[in-house]
């Protein structure tokens, strides 16, 4: 019986392979601005006519001669890597050799090009299979033009399944800013239809570019930290005799040299770039700004955006998400790109170790030091401070305890000084002055964000006698107090006797009535902030120098001091220059007397 299995023909593996690699105008854009990115652009143009699926990319890269241009369109031609062993240090963001190929077997394709140096440019048109069609000399300037004409003309079907246009082009915008971001020394200008669209100027670092993508967005509402954190201790024998470098990969500064093996040196650490939108200032709707780069490029990685998400947890208000941009730049030998063929995803080595170093760098952003203690007033945050409505009660400040361990001191960290008590207005907010200025601070959710830090490190039931009597719970009430820890027992006919309780419950007279509301359900956290919320001193209490002072010292060592734990922001700030120009300061006394 003849076989029913034979080998498919080559132009069908040859659509296969396009289908993967090319499948709107944005896969296009993408696949064309990384190879200009991988050949040492610094200013990109890319023009579009979405209606006539053409798309043109322009840039001032290093070129290529005429031995290239001939060898470019061919199946899974590249100058990036030569071997399997390459696959595990790949510095580049192409590397497959299978983008302009496809470009040929899908669309016409045109490549202009001149090499740095070269006196001499020429323009290319390829046919099916990448082979060279039309050679002949042009004049052009050093760099590289590449012009993909009637995509998907031998497609229909292709056309008829993709978006709209204004689709289409919204996907494309979006490709162009997560590029950007990773690159933020890039000249961008994105021209539709002849006409200039949008253009991105190029910035020092990310956090300088990100409000030119997300306008709704300060500088001053932003923190960005850069660190350089040892790799993984199982991966530095291979990074010592790595032949590349991330660290010093062209991918990853601003001064773009042709990689060669001999230009990049190991070196035993990574580096870590962090973009947060503070927790007080801004946020989003939905979690669409967790944003994850490396080396180069944004992947997804949804372990990695879970933990940035659970950084930010009890930081922000409900239903609420932060802005967040990760770049990791790490040893290649770290990471398999061979997941997905548009490289969005990626198997990562050693991805624990990756998600503690993001955790401890998300709450160095967020902490207050010395050197992000002098802030831009944001007069915005003034509608944002809720009016207090608690009822008065009595206030046990309870300081840390002398017989503890002070923690050890981080340079991060302000001094305890830093912030100098100076008065209490309407018994609520404490007025604290620093070398910068002024901020105004309440009481309440400053004291609450201390009392929930401690809860959650060191979560302690004590027991209480004579025992806290509850009457009339419901079975899921009772299984709820059992479920945070606390000993519930029946004590007759429907009443509970509780026996322990946490530990800065026992000095309240409302001990009752905080064990009947952490009774209505939540996880150990929710318990742990309405315990916290509780506990703290409520507005309307008067409190002394000394007291205030205190206050403000623990506050400031918490690990998120921006915001309590439903989101609400803690204090508001107001900068010495901004008092100087209010009160008219740089006038000539003369002058403003007439003379």
């Amino acid at each position: 019986m003849a076989s029913t299995i034979q080998a498919l023909p080559t132009e069908v593996v040859y659509l296969i392979t396009a289908g993967e690699v090319i499948d709107s105008l944005a896969s296009v854009v993408r696949e064309l601005v990384e190879n200009s990115l991988d050949a040492g652009a610094t200013r990109i143009v890319v023009s579009l006519w979405p209606q006539q699926w053409r798309i043109r990319v322009a840039d001032n890269g290093c070129g290529m001669n005429l031995d290239d241009l001939q060898q470019a369109a061919t199946a899974h031609s590249t100058s990036k890597i030569r071997s399997s062993a390459d696959l595990w240090k790949i510095h580049s963001l192409g590397f497959r050799g299978e983008a302009l190929h496809s470009l040929t077997t899908l669309a016409d394709l045109e490549i202009l090009s001149r090499p740095v140096g070269g006196k001499l440019g020429w323009r290319m048109t390829y046919g099916d299979g990448g082979k060279v069609v039309q050679v002949e000399a042009t004049a052009i300037a050093p760099g590289t033009v590449v012009t993909v004409s009637h995509l998907f003309g031998n497609c229909s079907s292709r056309r008829q399944g993709l978006p709209t246009t204004a689709q289409q082009m919204k996907a494309v915008q979006a490709t162009i800013h997560q590029i950007a971001l990773c690159h933020p020394h890039i000249t961008w200008q994105i021209w539709q239809n002849d006409r200039q669209w949008f253009t991105i100027c190029p910035a020092a670092t990310t956090g300088q570019l990100l409000p030119q993508i997300l306008p709704q967005v300060r500088q001053g509402d932003l923190q960005e930290i850069k660190l350089e954190i040892p790799n993984p201790l199982n991966s530095e024998h291979r990074t010592q005799n790595s032949e590349f470098s991330t660290f010093n990969s062209p991918l990853l500064t601003p001064n773009y040299s042709l990689p060669t093996p001999h230009s990049l040196l190991p070196t035993p650490h990574s580096a870590l770039t962090l973009v947060v939108g503070l927790p007080d200032r801004c946020h989003r709707h939905r979690p669409d700004w967790v944003r994850v780069a490396i080396n180069g490029r944004m992947v997804k990685t949804p372990e990695l955006e879970q933990t940035i998400l659970s950084a930010f947890h009890r930081t922000l208000p409900r239903d609420r998400y932060p802005i967040c941009f990760l770049h990791l730049a790490i040893s290649p030998d770290q990471i398999n790109w061979n997941r997905n063929p548009a490289k969005t995803e990626i198997y990562l080595n050693e991805i624990v170790y990756w998600q503690e170093q993001i955790t401890q760098a998300i709450n160095q952003a967020l902490s207050i030091s010395s050197t992000n203690l002098k802030e831009a007033v944001h007069t915005t945050r003034v509608s944002k401070l809720l009016k207090a409505a608690e009822a008065k009660g009595g206030y046990n400040f309870n300081p840390q305890n002398p017989n503890e361990n002070p923690k050890t001191p981080n340079s991060s960290l302000p001094t305890p000084n830093s912030l100098k008590a100076v008065a209490q207005v309407s018994n609520t907010y404490i007025v604290a002055e620093h070398s910068g200025g002024m901020w105004l601070v309440e009481q309440h959710i400053a004291h609450e964000r201390v009392l929930y830090e401690q809860l959650c490190d060191d979560w302690q039931l004590v027991p209480v006698e004579p025992p806290i009597i509850l009457y009339q719970l419901s079975p899921a009430q009772v299984s709820q107090l059992q479920r945070i820890g606390l000993d519930i027992e029946p004590f007759g006919e429907q009443l509970w006797a509780v026996r322990n309780i946490p530990a800065p419950l026992r000095q309240r007279d409302d001990c009752a009535e905080a064990i009947l509301e952490l009774s209505w359900g939540g996880d150990l956290q929710t318990a742990q902030v309405a315990v916290a919320c509780r506990s703290a001193i409520r507005n309307g209490t008067p409190m002394n120098q000394q007291e205030m002072q205190t206050l403000l010292d623990n506050w400031q060592h918490t690990r998120n001091p921006r915001t309590c734990p439903h989101g609400r922001p803690i204090y508001l700030s107001l900068e010495e220059s901004a008092l100087a120009r209010f009160f008219r300061r740089n006038w000539v006394i003369g002058k403003s007397h007439g003379i």
